[in-house]
């Protein structure tokens, strides 16, 4: 690819050439297909949820049926993570995003299927969750890699911002969307959505030309995972921000997705109140998105721990019993610093990481993420039983609080940063 730079125009103000390296990765052809594709199937993954859950209900499953279904999805994801973190620094990111589409498309479609005939049960829903978890488990690492051969290196940050809009504004209006079709039209029709957006996605995906150069012949699958162990273990300030998250990760879900719907029907008085709580968050998340669209912060150590730190607010919130509207500005500021701080925290690793390894030490990052999370939904009914629904918000809230200031005292952390490099202003070979 070949990057053309032109001359500024006369009178150019600092803000527009903001505004314009904002969004110059969407004049790179490939990123412009991997944004569409990944647009695509967030707007399904945005409302198979509510499908999934009700016509898990329909087919006379209760609460522990729809356990079963989402444990299913996570599983796969927990056990093949790592593989396919090698799989994609092996192979073409590009062809292993297109065959975990083209998979979860036909789990869906299948699944869609014998929903509309009558023939389902929820076994069915089980092996569909597991396959489009498995398939995840590959989408993830590969996708996480594709920006950084696309890209730019000076473009990259925005081209993460870019990514990070797109998934929160969907995310803003799937589930109400989801509620309303599935009411409309019956699960089944939106279980197909979602299986004809990864099916749309493929085809997207399959037009990205990635840089072949990458891939190479390695000594085997045990060594390049190895490689991948070592290389996410040599970096310490990798390591410790992933500690970090395998903390407040799942003290968030617990608090948030679990314990919160519980406080907005105790505490708030209904579904309608903590609907305002949501809206709040999945408004921080977008202004958050935008506001890194337009900032790229030197020091990322520093924001990504304020960034974590912001996510307590809500928790303690909760824990002081305060007004409703003060609990929607706590929440909307923790969805705001959630939002920076994962794009921020995304353009470092692609910058620091090689592109060779990237995938695999991302995996390494991700499942160190998510390993905590089915243990802090299993102990978090009996743990706000034992102290009280309030006092657990509140030691939740503690935790992010400290879990967000203790990396700051490794100097390595606190002085991450971002290269501060000229963005090129114009890209004319991959229109």
């Amino acid at each position: 690819m070949r990057f053309v730079r032109q001359p500024a125009r006369p009178g150019r103000t600092d803000r527009s050439t903001r505004l314009h390296g904002a969004v110059a990765p969407l004049g790179v052809r490939q990123f412009r297909l991997h944004f569409a594709a990944r647009l695509l199937s967030w707007t399904g993954s945005a409302v198979a949820p509510i499908a999934l859950a009700f016509a898990t209900l329909h087919l006379g499953g209760g609460a522990g049926s729809l356990g079963l279904v989402l444990a299913a999805g996570m599983g796969p994801q927990i056990v093949l993570l790592l593989v396919g973190g090698v799989v994609a620094d092996r192979w073409s990111r590009a062809r292993v995003m297109v065959w975990a589409n083209v998979v979860s498309a036909a789990a869906e479609s299948l699944a869609a299927l014998l929903l509309c005939f009558g023939s389902a049960t929820v076994w069915h829903l089980v092996v569909m969750s597991a396959v489009c978890g498995a398939a995840s488990a590959f989408f993830t690492p590969a996708a996480g890699g594709v920006v950084v051969e696309v890209v730019p290196k000076p473009w990259r940050h925005s081209a993460n911002a870019l990514l990070k809009i797109g998934q929160n504004i969907v995310k803003v209006a799937g589930p109400a969307l989801g509620g309303v079709l599935v009411a409309a039209i019956g699960p089944a029709w939106v279980i197909g959505w979602d299986a004809a957006t990864f099916a749309a996605a493929a085809v997207l995906c399959a037009r990205i030309d990635l840089n072949t150069a990458r891939v190479r012949v390695r000594t085997g699958f045990l060594a390049d995972l190895r490689e991948g162990w070592a290389d996410f273990r040599s970096r310490r300030w990798l390591w410790v921000m992933v500690v970090q998250a395998s903390v407040v990760v799942p003290v968030w879900l617990v608090g948030y997705q679990l314990l919160g719907p519980v406080y907005g029907l105790e505490v708030l008085g209904g579904a309608a109140r903590w609907g305002w709580v949501v809206s709040g968050f999945t408004a921080g998340l977008v202004a958050g998105a935008a506001l890194a669209l337009l900032w790229k912060p030197r020091l990322v150590g520093v924001v990504v721990c304020l960034g974590t730190g912001s996510m307590g607010l809500p928790l303690a919130a909760m824990a002081a019993a305060v007004p409703l509207p003060v609990l929607v500005a706590a929440t909307a500021a923790a969805g705001t610093g959630l939002a920076v701080s994962m794009t921020t925290w995304a353009s470092l690793v692609q910058e620091r990481i090689p592109a060779h390894k990237l995938s695999r030490t991302m995996s390494y990052s991700t499942l160190g993420q998510i390993l905590p999370v089915p243990v802090g939904y299993l102990i978090a009914g009996p743990l706000s039983r034992h102290l009280g629904l309030r006092p657990t918000l509140a030691a939740g809230a503690v935790v992010i609080a400290a879990s967000a200031v203790v990396p700051l005292a490794i100097g390595q952390v606190r002085r991450l940063s971002l290269a501060d490099e000229v963005v090129p202003a114009v890209e004319t070979a991959a229109r």
